[in-house]
């Protein structure tokens, strides 16, 4: 009787671990919501945003921009690597940018997909830009290492929105 009590435990025991694995799921969706004040009216502030082969000159964490079509750009990054993004929308009634990655190179970027849109608006003291990224990791399998985990990609793209923010100030304002 206790031979089989055992064995049922074990058989139980042995249920319970496989079963957690069949809850384990992929990547969840992240995001990354960041925003700047800027001395310069929206039509100035519009003007470089919505110029998707000139990211470069403001973005100080990417060194060229080069079009392979009206949409399709190749963005070189100063830290090494490059991705390629795809213009989905510019409204410029609504002073709204939307693109997102083409082809991941999770060495230049730990993230798998994204999509980010920036979007332009009036406030008191000249214009509001507001950057909005929705990405997954870079590693979509359930148990990714740290540099492409959830928390690699969120500080990537949040230092990449907010540098850019900077950035984008900084040409702006001088």
């Amino acid at each position: 009787m206790n031979t089989i009590i055992k064995k049922l435990s074990l058989a139980g025991l042995s249920l319970v671990f496989m079963s957690s694995s069949v809850f384990a799921h992929g990547p969840t969706p992240q995001r990354v919501d960041e925003q700047i004040i800027i001395d310069a009216d929206v039509a100035t502030v519009w003007q470089q945003v919505m110029a998707f082969d000139q990211l470069d000159k403001w973005h100080p964490a990417v060194e060229s921009i080069t079009m392979q079509d009206d949409s399709t750009r190749i963005v070189k990054l100063k830290s090494g690597g490059e991705i390629t993004e795809s213009l989905d929308e510019s409204d410029a009634e609504r002073h709204y940018i939307g693109y997102r990655l083409l082809t991941e190179n999770v060495e230049a970027m730990p993230v798998s997909f994204y999509t980010i849109g920036i979007e332009v608006e009036a406030a008191d003291k000249g214009s509001q830009v507001i950057w909005s990224g929705r990405f997954y990791r870079a590693d979509t399998g359930n148990f990714p290492p740290e540099n492409l985990n959830d928390e690699a990609a969120v500080k990537a793209m949040t230092e990449f929105a907010t540098s850019g923010l900077e950035g984008l100030k900084a040409s702006l304002e001088k």
